[in-house]
């Protein structure tokens, strides 16, 4: 499989990933994200993490850090910004913060 996203594009997978890893996004997880990325790409985005099993969802992030050269300062910038998607809506679930810590391990 190739990933022949933008950086941008990837950033919008990995957070709109974590958003709908509970099957719900909440307008707050929505309006942080968008503050991220510009709204063509998030919807662009959108609909291929909706349409992603968990798997593929969690190999596409895997196979793109591994193709990709990140510091790591973008890695932890990436990081930061998952954190602040799930707490965007005030809560964190149980299956937020598995998801969370398989890509802290995956980014890391």
């Amino acid at each position: 499989m190739k990933l022949d996203w933008t950086k941008k594009e990837f950033e919008a997978y990995v957070l709109l990933y974590a958003a709908h890893c509970n099957y719900f996004e909440s307008k707050e997880e929505q309006d942080y994200i968008l503050s991220k990325v510009d709204k063509i790409t998030f919807n662009k985005i959108h609909i291929e993490v909706v349409v992603d099993s968990d798997e593929n969802n969690l190999n596409k992030i895997q196979q793109y850090i591994i193709e990709n050269e990140f510091s790591q300062q973008e890695k932890d910038d990436l990081i930061k910004d998952i954190k602040n998607v799930f707490f965007a809506d005030g809560s964190v679930d149980v299956v937020e913060k598995k998801v969370f810590a398989i890509l802290k391990k995956i980014i890391d």
